[in-house]
């Protein structure tokens, strides 16, 4: 995996004092595991939820350490994708990082615009023409709209992971690119990268 390009952030003290509370959990718990009276159940379902929390921040600290050698454009990114999600209006996003990749994606209509939440936003609105492909982002510019991603095959029996995840993970598999997903039916935000999707925090991504 590339090594992030970033510095130390409040979020990165935040997740390292949760990952310090959840050890100290499991520590009681496996104090508990001497008595036979107290059941563990409970404590490792609270347990799973903290690592499940702590996922999305360090998602989402990792997310910034990717994507910041490439683009300025955070606050217009994090607008446009928290107003997608609060709306469920479904979205794939392509950030080129150091690799090329038009040679791997089905080009879509050219753009060639700086990159603004309202641009984002208007292609991704339901029932536009070029809403259903990916965006493509070169630096801290929109190239084109309605680019066809490979899919990965991965997750072809899956019917949690719909088209859009199953694109993202598919050209992440192939380039170091980072592609971002908003699902429209739970609003949820995603990141694919390496050929992993990572769920991550809707507040304050960036």
């Amino acid at each position: 995996m590339n090594q992030p390009n970033c510095d130390s952030a409040p979020l990165k003290q935040t997740i390292k004092e949760e990952l310090s509370q959840v050890i100290l959990s499991l520590q009681q718990s496996l104090t508990a595991m001497d008595s036979v009276e107290d059941c563990l159940l409970a404590d490792l379902e609270k347990i799973k939820e903290q690592f499940v929390t702590i996922e999305m921040q360090a998602a989402t600290f990792y997310l910034n350490c990717y994507l910041s050698p490439f683009t300025e454009k955070y606050p217009e990114l994090s607008i446009c994708v928290q107003n997608m999600s609060k709306r469920r209006h479904g979205g794939l996003i392509v950030f080129e990082r150091e690799s090329p990749i038009e040679h791997l994606i089905k080009p879509g209509i050219h753009i060639g615009a700086e990159l603004t939440h309202s641009l984002l936003e208007s292609i991704f609105y339901p029932g536009n023409p070029l809403h259903d492909g990916a965006v493509l982002v070169k630096s801290n510019r929109i190239i084109s709209a309605a680019n066809v991603l490979p899919l990965s095959d991965i997750y072809t029996g899956d019917k949690k992971l719909g088209t859009r995840h199953r694109a993202a993970i598919g050209l992440s598999e192939l380039s170091d690119a980072l592609i971002m997903v908003i699902s429209e039916e739970t609003g949820r935000i995603s990141f694919a990268f390496n050929g992993s999707l990572h769920p991550i925090t809707s507040d304050g991504i960036l």
